[in-house]
């Protein structure tokens, strides 16, 4: 059927190409409507991929966090106490902690503060897979000695660049002098624009304010061959006796992940506004499409019904209309494909959020345009069931 339908190729191609100007018209509003799309899903993507890339980095097979978490950037706090009870029970191997707060790093050039988020971690087991952590954790033995994110916003001073020349970078951090003896790569997000990792020791005393014995996140290694769901099962039931007040939350690192993307897809009105976003781009795609092929049955209705009374059904004129809304789904996607992919690689200098082009949603895009040129040949085709050939002549 679909190869029948592609036989009558031709005469959309031809109906298109007589008015040049039309066409253009049309492409432009449907590589316009693309675009919008485009970047309204890339935008979306790049605030998740941004926001959970942190909680992928953790280096352990299951996470503690408290119940009522919600986003890293106004992470709450539980007892390390039900950290170390993980370790009476089976398949456990170690565990280890992470502290997380929000601090106030000094450009040294500008003297603005800016908020940043710092990770205090165990210097001889960081748990994070950043290879850069890895490898330098022994700056870590010091106080007041910490690893900077540079991929964060340059906000915060070129960093990355003066320690890379001079092997060193002093600044202020929570009005307390620190040294940057390392840099690793995170990125920025919507909630937090840069990253700092320092010891445990040094994190306590940036923050005083905070008791040694109150985590934000725990870390639980597993022995090998142990499975991670049935002992994931058993601590959430061991270290919540009562249910309905848990003390801890129990997942992978997936699972934390998960939570955060909720927060931000769910919990605020970003994810709406990126939704709404691309319902506009399809609803305007659609309006301009239609147009086109409205105005086209239009001028031609006098050949339409001269075809009718040649004897064409009204399918087959339909699958002329259909076709001419395919080629002008193709026509207008492609230039919107790469204009976007430019437009993602601008914003990421920019703004350096993880942006960029996926195959899933260039697919995506492209079944969106089909349906939308679809859809407008389909309301247009209103106009051509008008063409009575008894009215013509």
């Amino acid at each position: 059927m679909a190869f029948k339908l592609f036989q009558k190729t031709p005469l959309a191609w031809r109906q298109l190409m007589k008015e040049k100007t039309r066409l253009a018209v049309a492409v432009a509003g449907i590589t316009f409507a693309d675009m919008l799309i485009f970047i309204q899903m890339g935008f979306e993507s790049a605030l998740f991929d941004a926001a959970i890339q942190p909680h992928r980095n953790l280096q352990a097979d299951l996470v503690l966090i408290n119940p009522q978490f919600q986003t890293l950037f106004s992470v709450k706090s539980f007892s390390r106490e039900r950290l170390y009870q993980a370790l009476s029970y089976d398949g456990v191997k170690s565990v280890n902690s992470v502290y997380i707060s929000t601090g106030q790093w000094r450009n040294p050039e500008t003297q603005i503060e800016r908020a940043i988020l710092v990770w205090g971690v165990d210097p001889n087991q960081p748990g994070l897979k950043f290879p850069e952590v890895q490898k330098n954790k022994d700056y870590f033995k010091l106080l007041n000695q910490v690893m900077f994110d540079q991929a964060s916003r340059p906000e915060y001073g070129a960093v990355g660049d003066i320690f890379k020349k001079t092997g060193n970078f002093q600044t202020e951090l929570n009005s307390k002098a620190v040294n940057v003896k390392g840099v690793f790569s995170n990125g920025a997000s919507f909630a937090a624009d840069g990253n700092v990792i320092a010891s445990d020791s040094t994190f306590l005393q940036l923050f005083p304010q905070r008791k040694p014995d109150q985590i934000e996140v725990g870390l639980i290694n597993l022995k090998p061959g142990a499975d991670t769901d049935k002992v994931k099962a058993q601590l959430r039931r061991g270290l919540n006796p009562d249910p309905k007040n848990p003390f801890v939350e129990v997942g992978t690192p997936e699972d934390f992940a998960q939570k955060e993307k909720n927060y931000w897809a769910n919990g605020t009105g970003i994810g709406f506004i990126f939704g709404l976003g691309v319902g506009v781009g399809f609803i305007v795609g659609i309006v301009i499409v239609y147009q086109i092929l409205y105005s086209d049955v239009s001028d031609h209705l006098p050949e339409y019904a001269t075809l009718k009374a040649m004897g064409y059904t009204d399918t087959y004129l339909l699958g002329v209309l259909v076709q001419e809304a395919l080629l002008l789904a193709i026509l207008g996607y492609l230039p919107a494909f790469f204009l976007s992919f430019g437009i993602y690689q601008l914003t990421f200098a920019a703004t350096l959020l993880p942006i960029s082009m996926k195959v899933d949603r260039a697919i995506s895009v492209f079944i969106l345009t089909v349906i939308m040129c679809s859809v407008s040949g389909a309301i247009a085709m209103r106009k051509l069931r008008s063409a009575d050939p008894a009215d013509i002549f």
